[in-house]
C-alpha cells in the first residue's frame, strides 16, 4: 500500500514535506547515471548534478523497490510527482533537508516515476543530485518519451505564476504557482507530447515589465540560446530536441505601463522569430497573446496587430508554418491568480484552445 495516498488529490493540494536528510545515502543512482532521462533544458556539465531554472523540467526513470527518494540542493522548490498510475501530487525540497521523500510503502516490484519541477529556478538555483532507492534496488531501462515535441516561450503566464492562489490579492509565492497546471503543461499531456519551457516572469521581447520604453537588455532574444536563465554560459544544444510546434507566448510585459514603442517591439519579435526559425527550420510556429490584456484595450490591439505583420512578413517570404492564437481576455468569470494572472479555471480554458488549434495544423488526433 501506498504511504501517500492522503496527499493524492486535488488542485492546490497538501504538499509532502521532506524528511530530515540521511548523511550518506546508501544507494544513491546519481543524476548523470544513463538510466535518468531528462526533459527540458537541463546541465550535467558541472559537479555530476543536473542544474536547470526554467519551470517544467521532467526528470523520470525505471526502479525497483518499495520506496524511492531524491537527493536535491536543499531549497530548491515544489515538484510534481507521477508514480506508476497514482494521482499526482506535490512535494517541496525545504531549506532544511538534502533529501526529498517521494514514495514509500510501494508493492514490491517494478515502478516508474517523472517528477517535475512546477516553479522557476532563477533565485534558488535547483540542483538534483540524483535518485536514493532501497538498499539493493536499482534502476531499468531508460524510459520511453512521447515522439511528439512541444516548446513553450513565454512569461509568467507560461510560468503558471500565482495559478494556485485564491484571488487577485494573494501573493505570488512559490507555494501558489504550480506549472503542472499551467495552459502549456496542460495542452502537452493533452496531445501526448513531450514539452520544452523556456520561460520567466516579468520577461519581454524588447523590454521587460516595468522597462525602458526604449527596450532592455536582457529580454528573451538575449537569454534564449542559453541553457539555464542569463545571457551568459552554457549554450544550449539545439541539435537535442527539436520541437514539432513551438509557441511563443510573449508582449504582456512589453506593453506595460509607462509607454511603449510598437515598432521596437515589431523588431524584437522579428528578431525572436528569426533566430527560433534559424534553429528550427521546419518547426510550425504559434504567436499568442495572453489573457491578462482586457478586451478591446490599446495594448490588446497593438499587441494583436504587431503579431499580425510579423505573421504577414514571415508567410511574405514563404515561410506559411507561422500561425497566430489570441486566447480568450480573462474577465474574472473563471476567477483570477495571484495579481489578476490567469486561475486554474482559464489556464485550462486556454490550453482546450491551444490543443484545438494544434490538432488543426498538425492533424494529431
Amino acid at each position: 500500500m501506498f504511504c501517500m495516498v492522503a496527499m493524492a488529490a486535488c488542485k492546490a493540494q497538501p504538499v509532502v514535506k521532506p524528511e530530515p536528510a540521511a548523511a550518506n545515502p546508501v544507494n544513491l543512482i546519481p543524476a548523470t547515471d544513463k538510466s535518468i532521462v531528462y526533459t527540458g533544458r537541463v546541465s550535467t556539465s558541472q559537479g555530476g548534478y543536473a542544474r536547470y531554472t526554467y519551470p517544467g523540467v521532467q526528470i523520470r526513470c525505471n526502479f525497483t523497490g518499495t520506496g524511492i527518494d531524491m537527493l536535491m540542493k536543499p531549497g530548491s522548490g515544489y515538484y510534481m510527482v507521477e508514480i506508476d498510475s497514482i494521482t499526482p501530487y506535490k512535494v517541496l525540497s525545504s531549506e532544511e533537508d538534502s533529501l526529498v521523500m517521494l514514495a514509500h510503502g510501494l508493492a514490491p516490484g517494478e515502478h516508474s516515476i517523472c517528477v517535475t519541477s512546477v516553479t522557476e529556478g532563477v533565485n534558488n538555483q535547483p540542483r538534483f543530485y540524483g535518485f536514493v532507492l532501497d538498499e539493493g534496488e536499482k534502476t531499468l531501462r531508460r524510459p520511453l518519451l512521447p515522439q511528439r515535441r512541444l516548446e513553450f516561450i513565454g512569461n509568467s503566464i507560461t510560468c503558471g505564476l500565482g495559478n494556485e492562489a485564491e484571488g487577485p490579492k494573494v501573493n505570488a509565492t512559490p507555494d501558489v504557482q504550480n506549472w503542472y497546471y499551467s495552459y502549456d503543461a496542460i495542452t502537452a499531456r493533452n496531445l501526448r507530447a513531450q514539452c520544452m519551457v523556456v520561460a520567466r516572469s516579468g520577461i519581454g521581447v524588447y523590454r521587460n515589465c516595468l522597462g525602458s520604453p526604449k527596450g532592455d537588455k536582457d529580454v528573451m532574444p538575449d537569454l534564449y540560446p542559453y541553457v539555464t536563465f542569463g545571457s551568459t554560459g552554457e549554450k544550449w544544444d539545439f541539435s537535442t530536441y527539436t520541437p514539432d510546434v513551438l509557441c511563443i507566448g510573449l508582449g504582456t510585459n512589453d506593453t506595460t505601463n509607462p509607454g511603449y514603442d510598437t515598432e521596437l517591439l515589431y523588431q524584437g519579435f522579428m528578431r525572436l522569430y528569426r533566430d527560433v526559425r534559424g534553429y528550427y527550420p521546419k518547426t510550425k510556429i504559434i504567436f499568442l497573446t495572453g489573457t491578462m490584456l482586457k478586451k478591446d484595450s490599446k495594448r490588446l490591439r497593438d499587441l494583436c496587430q504587431t503579431l499580425d505583420r510579423v505573421q504577414r512578413e514571415a508567410r511574405a517570404a514563404g515561410d506559411k508554418g507561422v500561425y497566430r492564437l489570441d486566447f480568450t481576455p480573462a474577465d474574472g468569470s473563471l476567477g483570477y491568480g495571484s495579481g489578476y494572472h490567469p486561475s486554474l479555471k482559464q489556464h485550462e480554458l486556454m490550453a482546450k484552445q491551444l490543443t484545438a488549434l494544434i490538432k488543426k495544423i498538425t492533424g494529431w488526433n
